[in-house]
């Protein structure tokens, strides 16, 4: 695809027109049914919320200072990788805006600006951003990071100053920026950000290794010192500075398939500014990786400061940072392809980039086996509940990775990617996708599972089951895993012995995430009928969101609750209940950017009422309950992050 082709695809209105929260808000529906029996789903998932609401105070009050900063008195930058570690101060309050965009506590969206503007300034007191902006980094982490900023400018779209953020931080790659070669099409270094290219992998003398929890991944490179061990350089720091020496060279410079999700930054900014120039570098960037995966099998990982794959890598499609050989393979790769082709998607109305995305799954899924639980490789702690459940010996699991030995580190397919695709999508093919996953797998994907890791998904499988029938007690199950974890997070925080102002002996900087009592999944997937936001730098695309009407704010009334039911093609199916004595008025969005087209929606068992937009409005009287039908075409209209509340 050219660049001219890739312009040509650009339309700044596609059909639907462009909804930016200045047109009239739809029809009014009112309930008319009273709630007899409440169900026990509504009751778990007002639960749920009013127990959030207390826990992430108990959680600023024990970690947090008065400007918002975490109680730390340490510094970062410093030792072999002294990059790391912004990401980790922003990821304790990633979901926190997400939660008061559902329905969380008026003051929520307050506290995590503050914490966000505390944390920023502790960062910057210590030489780690520029400009409010991670000086340079890999974007497997930057992508964590700005979840949390991210989630603040869909929460509060009428920040002037996060817009004015959002724009700057973008033009650090747009052509003119300095991280961006617009005639070789490249982010110019696997770290990067608001300082530029930052080249190689430390600001001191190349060495290796950087740390002892890489152990598991092995080493990085092929082709150099192939008989090289963690312990063989440790033993020799000459041997350790040359290997340095030589990832430098091999993997420090040129871009790198990860870098796709820095069009997040891009696509945030046009979100909320609507200039043409941030969507037309999405549409290239991506584009550029598409041409890239253009006559090969697999989309390649790297490309060299003159464009070339394998420029560096004797011309190996594989072996760059974050790609496919190290460390983690088919989770960076995966989620880097399915965040860029969804917001090249989201912003152009072109479905062609959906296949970047699709080429990861479809690659590691033909090399699918069946192995036991014993033999799965590194990545797998997600999936040992599920496994050891299993009354089979064997389920099907795909490669994670590929060097010069071929496929490699087997384990249970990242459910996210499929799901992500699948929803983003809604296209058969990614479906029957998922489908051939369920039916070679044997475990139960119906079972779920309290587990909790920092990226709060991995409950995919059970909802998709859900959503297809074949689940009908998920949403019960799901809201009591959720108030169990976030109930174990408080206990964990009140029996805290650590006392995070003593040092770093005393405190791991990945403490807080451990600790953070929200919990955002349950209610993602139940009341907006989406999947978690892919944690590396993933948009939250909304198949459906709510504003309190009566608040003029975003999220769920008081005493409401939503459960999302069915997300076919043809139809979406919400449920809507009133657990209170006092009226509530909804405004119903279609998509996280009112980018989605409601053609109709039916009431009950009535008939379809004509909408003709993204919003309408729902009356729900005291305790009463309403059943919502809605016929609705994706992406119909031009995405905005605006509040609808801009006119009356």
């Amino acid at each position: 695809m050219t660049r001219e082709q890739v312009f040509s695809m650009l339309r700044p209105e596609r059909t639907g027109g462009t909804h930016t929260g200045k047109e009239a808000h739809g029809p009014l529906l009112n309930a008319t049914r009273t709630v007899t029996d409440i169900p026990r789903w509504a009751e778990l998932e007002r639960q749920l919320f009013a127990f959030q609401n207390k826990a992430w105070r108990l959680f600023a009050d024990r970690y947090t200072e008065g400007d918002g900063r975490l109680v730390f008195r340490d510094t970062l930058g410093r030792g072999l990788d002294g990059r790391d570690g912004v990401d980790d101060f922003y990821e304790p309050f990633f979901n926190w805006p997400m939660l008061y965009l559902l329905g969380g506590s008026t003051d929520l969206l307050a506290a995590a600006r503050r914490h966000w503007s505390g944390v920023t300034a502790q960062l910057t007191e210590m030489g780690m951003l520029v400009e409010g902006l991670e000086r340079g980094y890999d974007w497997f982490h930057q992508g964590e990071g700005l979840l949390l900023f991210y989630g603040l400018c869909l929460a509060d779209p009428d920040d002037e100053e996060l817009r004015a953020l959002a724009l700057r931080f973008a033009d650090f790659y747009l052509p003119g920026g300095p991280n961006y070669d617009p005639e070789q099409r490249v982010v110019r270094a696997p770290h990067n950000g608001s300082a530029g290219p930052r080249y190689g992998f430390s600001d001191e003398e190349p060495y290796f290794p950087w740390s002892p929890a890489l152990r598991p991944y092995g080493m990085p490179l092929d082709g150099v010192d192939d008989l090289a061990s963690f312990d063989d350089l440790e033993a020799s720091p000459e041997r350790a500075r040359a290997y340095g020496r030589a990832m430098w060279e091999r993997m420090g410079r040129g871009d790198t398939i990860v870098n796709l999700a820095a069009t997040g930054l891009a696509t945030q900014a046009f979100l909320l500014s609507g200039e043409r120039r941030y969507a037309d570098w999405v549409a290239e960037y991506v584009g550029a990786w598409q041409e890239r995966l253009d006559g090969r099998a697999v989309v390649p990982d790297n490309a060299g400061l003159n464009g070339v794959v394998g420029e560096y890598l004797d011309g190996r499609w594989y072996g760059g940072h974050y790609g496919w050989s190290w460390p983690h393979g088919l989770s960076p790769v995966g989620s880097a392809t399915v965040v860029g082709a969804a917001n090249a998607t989201l912003l152009t109305g072109d479905r062609g980039f959906l296949d970047l995305a699709r080429n990861p799954l479809d690659v590691v899924m033909s090399h699918a086996e069946q192995r036991g639980a014993g033999e799965m490789g590194t990545l797998g702690e997600r999936w040992e509940p599920h496994l050891r459940a299993m009354t089979d010996e064997r389920t099907l699991m795909v490669p994670q990775r590929h060097n010069d030995s071929g496929w490699f580190d087997y384990t249970v397919m990242p459910g996210q990617l499929p799901l992500a695709l699948w929803h983003f999508s809604r296209d058969e093919a990614d479906r029957e996708r998922i489908e051939r996953l369920r039916s070679a797998s044997r475990w139960d994907w119906a079972a779920v599972h309290t587990q909790r890791i920092k990226d709060e998904a991995g409950h995919e499988e059970p909802w998709y089951e859900f959503l297809h029938g074949r689940n009908p007690q998920y949403p019960e199950r799901i809201l009591r895993s959720a108030l169990a974890s976030c109930a174990e997070r408080v206990e964990a925080i009140e029996s805290d012995t650590v006392d995070p102002a003593v040092g770093p002996d005393a405190l791991d900087i990945h403490h807080w995430q451990h600790l953070n009592p929200v919990v955002t999944e349950a209610l993602l997937q139940l009341t907006t009928g989406s999947p978690q936001v892919l944690y590396n730098g993933g948009l939250a695309h909304l198949h459906v969101r709510y504003h309190d009407a009566d608040a003029r704010r975003p999220g769920l009334p008081p005493d409401v609750a939503a459960l999302v039911s069915d997300i076919r093609p043809d139809h979406t199916v919400v449920e809507l209940v009133n657990l209170g004595g006092a009226a509530r008025s909804l405004l119903v969005q279609a998509g996280s950017f009112a980018e989605h087209h409601v053609g109709a929606v039916r009431v009950d068992d009535g008939p379809a009422q004509p909408v003709g937009g993204p919003y309408f409005r729902v009356g729900l009287p005291g305790n009463a309950r309403i059943r919502l039908t809605l016929t609705m075409t994706l992406r119909a209209g031009r995405a905005a992050c605006a509040s609808p509340w801009e006119t009356a």
